[in-house]
């Protein structure tokens, strides 16, 4: 993949599914004229708009929203290739306003990505056999001997990373912890501004009740039925990991309604906000809440206004960092 230049300034609209941020990303658009770069992995795929909340046209209000609609939900897309996208969407001498809420793309902006060796299957199925009939505990003391310091970051019960670890330095020779220390942060934390909009928790939920009756009654059933009809699988194996897609799929093919399984997407988009969150809470996130937009906004222009003057950005509030203990 291409380098990423750092851009002068990166205003990054992070948190929670419904929680509010494409709103505050189109203020902020408007005020500031800059593209929304959209930071969803499910959102790029075509066809599927309902179920992945892509902003509305009414909410667009002619603001760009980059980064949608890539490629089709059969066809696999991967963080190497968002980010390939957004190189071609942005330029390194402007500022990039950023919203979403895929973790793993805003983690690879600022930590880099894992450039190492990619996955052997003839080692993992060894390496898998072996974990079945081993001691318990036994690969997890053959990394301790290869990688101190992953074995010691690493759980014993957790094969799956263990296994990936081996499978790394059986490849490389070289112990994974190295190569995650040679990742390279796109973004400067220097020139980084993360915000993150906050409600208490009862009010995600009753938002995510909402949204999920919304978007049956927008047409959700209708657009998996056409998924379905467009290609065999409809869904790529990252595709696929989109909450309600599979759950409709599965009612349609078994003809039971699809509307019984309103509840279960409910309760599993309340399970990935909590995900996220918990994520969330390791970031320097400045959170506001949604009647703080201006606030928010003066935030930007403020920083924006320091790197244009060459000056130093200001901190972050620390009462807006703390309220993500309230999270």
């Amino acid at each position: 993949m291409t380098s990423i230049a750092a851009p002068p300034l990166a205003v990054v609209i992070a948190g929670p599914t419904c929680g509010g941020k494409s709103q505050l990303a189109t203020r902020i658009a408007e005020q500031m004229d800059w593209p929304i770069q959209v930071m969803d992995s499910m959102k790029v795929y075509r066809q599927m708009s309902i179920g992945t909340a892509k902003p509305a046209p009414e909410l667009r209000r002619g603001n760009p929203f980059s980064l949608v609609d890539l490629v089709d939900p059969w066809q696999e897309f991967t963080v190497v290739d968002w980010l390939a996208a957004l190189s071609e969407s942005t330029s390194s001498r402007q500022p990039w306003l950023l919203s979403g809420g895929t973790s793993f793309y805003l983690h690879a902006l600022l930590e880099g990505i894992f450039a190492g060796p990619g996955a052997d299957p003839q080692i993992r199925q060894r390496l898998s056999a072996l974990a079945s009939e081993l001691p318990e505990g036994a690969l997890h003391r053959r990394l301790a001997k290869v990688d101190p310091r992953a074995a010691a970051e690493i759980h014993p019960n957790n094969a799956k990373r263990i296994i990936r670890a081996l499978e790394v330095f059986e490849i490389s020779g070289e112990p994974i912890t190295l190569w995650h220390r040679r990742r390279v942060p796109i973004l400067d934390p220097r020139r980084t501004v993360l915000l993150g909009v906050f409600r208490p928790r009862d009010e995600m939920h009753q938002r995510i009740e909402d949204r999920v009756l919304r978007m049956f009654e927008a047409g959700w059933v209708d657009e998996v039925k056409q998924l379905l009809a467009d290609h065999d699988p409809p869904w790529s194996v990252t595709a696929r990991q989109s909450i309600g897609y599979q759950q409709i799929s599965q009612a349609l093919v078994d003809g039971t309604d699809p509307a019984d399984q309103i509840e279960t997407i409910q309760a599993r988009t309340r399970a990935l906000v909590r995900s996220q969150l918990a994520w969330a809470r390791k970031l320097p996130i400045e959170w506001y809440s949604p009647d703080q937009q201006h606030l928010a906004l003066d935030r930007v222009r403020k920083a924006h206004a320091a790197v244009v003057a060459g000056d130093a950005i200001a901190d972050a509030e620390d009462s807006r960092l703390a309220l993500q203990q309230q999270l």
